[in-house]
């Protein structure tokens, strides 16, 4: 599902307009964002969490030169699968 078939079944199930619709979705992504982007935690009981993890400094390898580069520190968002959806994905 990508954000578009998103919106249509938010607006479908809800009997919104597809503005309308898209304009929730909108709000939802931007809050995770801006969540996010300040390190904090997101969690939907049954569904999963998003954290940000910080990544250290590290020497890495060009793959195409072979050349040793350093490679800076960055933080990346995570996402870790909750129980319920484990196990519905698993059950089928």
């Amino acid at each position: 599902m990508n954000k578009s078939e998103l919106v249509e079944a938010l607006a479908v199930s809800n009997g919104l307009t597809y503005k309308k619709a898209e304009e929730i979705v909108n709000i939802i992504f931007d809050s995770m964002s801006e969540t996010l982007a300040s390190s904090g935690r997101i969690e939907i009981r049954g569904f999963g969490s998003f954290v940000v993890k910080d990544y250290k400094a590290y020497m890495g390898r060009n793959p195409k030169t072979g050349e040793v580069i350093q490679v800076k520190p960055k933080k990346l968002p995570f996402f870790k699968v909750g129980k319920e959806l484990r196990e519905r994905v698993n059950d089928g």
